[in-house]
């Protein structure tokens, strides 16, 4: 089961329990993935498509708790995946179809033409901050997702109004967060991209297992990180360690060759023995072998030294 999924299974299971906040869900389900049926005369019946059995759960129950009126539950095969069911919740009641409408602010009953819809969130639907959090649920169950959060950070709610797309981004925002919009297509979509962000974000919509969850993955990528951080380093240094040995060495025989060590001065004589003795040591540790031991600076200013008269030896 894909992460996606789990947090919107953990959402659908939050206790409906306060009329403001089922309304304001509503409006987010509604905007996101609610379709209205027109069939004449003014009369209408609200639908919901979704693919997730839990999402057309909530639904139901959430129409069940503010209207207590009928609603009709379909199960049809989808055709493109022959594989997963599409399920349609249905308001059976025109009556109640319309005031759902005109509740959550997607039409205007007092206008002439009523399928004039508006996506713009009305006010009084998310004045309180709990209504805010029950909104951007709804957003989220009816048009959201979140990538594999093992692969990479981003969460994303897709809607085909711009309109609508600003002021989800300004509600979601209006808790302390960073989301913007980008056009897709003929879609516009709300986002996130940090992983901080996103954990504060199911925080915010209530989906708390998965924010632990997230934060886990979280933590292990990071130490992950730091591990590779740590060995690239660490690698980086032996190579460079390592190269510089070899360098050495090789100044060290050119003089062996021409006129032999022992013709050197004692503190040189001492160095290029035991560079030839230690060939993968540190400057530092090659100092710390000396009496009196000597510091990184003191080796590599005779290593210097070394490569000078080398070079002099060999005519360059």
């Amino acid at each position: 089961m894909s992460f996606s999924l789990t947090s919107k299974n953990e959402l659908s299971r939050i206790p409906v329990e306060d009329q403001c906040c089922a309304l304001a869900e509503l409006g987010g389900l509604i905007r996101m993935c609610g379709t209205i049926k027109i069939l004449g005369k003014e009369r209408v019946n609200l639908k919901f498509t979704t693919e997730n059995a839990a999402i057309a759960r909530r639904i139901f129950t959430i129409i069940k708790y503010l209207y207590k009126t009928e609603v009709e539950v379909l199960v049809r095969k989808n055709r493109q995946l022959k594989k997963n069911n599409n399920y349609l919740v249905q308001i059976s009641s025109s009556r109640i179809s319309k005031k759902a409408l005109v509740d959550v602010g997607f039409i205007d009953e007092n206008k002439k033409n009523i399928f004039n819809t508006n996506y713009k969130v009305k006010e009084d639907l998310i004045k309180k901050r709990c209504c805010k959090r029950a909104y951007i649920r709804g957003s989220f169950l009816g048009g959201g997702s979140i990538s594999n959060p093992e692969k990479t950070y981003h969460l994303e709610m897709v809607t085909n109004n711009e309109e609508h797309a600003e002021d989800l981004r300004d509600i979601t925002n209006s808790f302390g967060l960073n989301s913007k919009i980008v056009l897709r297509k003929d879609n516009y979509v709300v986002y996130l991209k940090e992983g901080e962000q996103i954990v504060d974000f199911l925080n915010i919509i209530g989906a708390h297992q998965a924010l632990l969850k997230l934060e886990d993955i979280r933590v292990l990528k990071d130490v992950r990180n730091n591990i590779n951080r740590i060995v690239n380093c660490e690698t980086a240094n032996l190579s460079k360690i390592i190269n510089a040995s070899m360098r050495q060495v090789q100044y060290i025989e050119i003089i062996q060759r021409h006129m032999g060590l022992n013709e050197l001065p004692d503190n040189l004589r001492a160095i290029a023995q035991l560079r030839l003795d230690n060939r993968d040591a540190s400057l530092k540790e090659i100092g710390m072998m000396l009496d009196p031991p000597m510091g990184k600076s003191g080796v590599n200013h005779r290593f210097k030294k070394i490569e000078e008269l080398a070079n002099e030896l060999e005519g360059v």
